[in-house]
């Protein structure tokens, strides 16, 4: 019972926190993505290539949860924006008010797209509200098309699913019709995007879909 009520009241503070850091961005004009996947996905190299295809057209800025080091937020911040890094301290998952002290360090009604590099994990980031305006989540074509049926929290909450490591399909037995079924059964209004981070494949639409989920928020702030 103990367990139960200190878990409650966890996830009660983080929500409390969530809110307000959603406040904070809505009153900004930010556009926050959390993007979620399990180790190895491809996360940070994906954010590579968007951190150098969109820098041009929009102001971006990386904050990266990773258990001990900080090589992601020195990766990203290698292409000229500003990558804040948050150690959890050996948890499996970034909470909001770790958001919110990370966020003091950045301006931002200067941005106009903030992405959440989470930490690698199929489960406990889903779990856990950031004040983000969406959720997005790497499934790799290297783990194995049954992801959605085992961790289905992920894929019911994220709005869009990023196949990554297409470029890999002809050598693995990913089944990407039951991956893709099995995730929208979950989750109807699911997006679905193929791509492939190493080699470019499907970028493009991935670039297009953030950009204009940016635009539309500035849509809904004029309107």
């Amino acid at each position: 019972m103990t367990e139960v009520t200190v878990a409650q009241e966890v996830l009660h503070d983080n929500t409390r926190d969530a809110k307000a850091n959603r406040q904070r961005f809505d009153e900004a004009g930010v556009y926050v993505l959390n993007l979620m996947s399990g180790p190895g996905a491809g996360k940070t190299t994906l954010l590579e290539r968007t951190a150098e295809a969109l820098k041009a057209r929009l102001k971006v800025a990386i904050i990266t949860g990773d258990l001990e080091t900080r090589r992601d937020a020195d990766r990203l911040g290698s292409h000229g924006i500003p990558a804040l890094q948050i150690n959890p301290g050996g948890a499996c998952h970034i909470e909001a008010h770790q958001i919110a002290k990370a966020c003091d360090r950045l301006e931002l009604k200067a941005l106009d797209l903030l992405i959440i590099e989470n930490v690698g994990n199929l489960v406990c980031p889903a779990e856990f509200e950031l004040g983000e305006h969406d959720k997005a989540m790497i499934l790799s074509c290297a783990e194995g098309h049954d992801k959605p049926g085992k961790y289905p929290l992920m894929f019911r909450e994220s709005r869009a699913m990023l196949l990554n490591k297409i470029d890999l399909l002809p050598y693995t037995d990913f089944d990407l019709d039951a991956a893709v079924r099995d995730a929208r059964a979950l989750n109807p209004k699911l997006e679905v995007l193929k791509m492939s981070a190493r080699t470019g494949e499907g970028l493009e639409e991935w670039f297009g879909w953030v950009e204009a989920r940016c635009q539309a928020l500035r849509a809904g702030r004029s309107s």
